[in-house]
């Protein structure tokens, strides 16, 4: 089964994170629960607002090669 590449870019996002903050996926889990509760919440804060910007780019994008220019 292949991804859909907002699927793809998420993962991107989650390792990134999870990289600036010296964890993995893997790391995670040794992790005690509140902490480990408070890192995803934190991560998925993170991966929400990057692909929000990531979208918000692309529709501008859009925007911009959409519209003629006139002079």
């Amino acid at each position: 089964m292949i991804d859909s590449p907002e699927k793809e870019l998420a993962r991107t996002y989650i390792e990134e994170y999870l990289r600036s903050r010296g964890h993995t996926l893997q790391s995670i889990c040794k992790l005690p629960e509140g902490e480990a509760r408070q890192l995803w919440i934190d991560v998925s804060l993170y991966v929400s607002n990057r692909l929000a910007e990531m979208s918000a780019k692309s529709r501008l994008v859009h925007e911009i090669e959409g519209s003629t220019i006139q002079m």
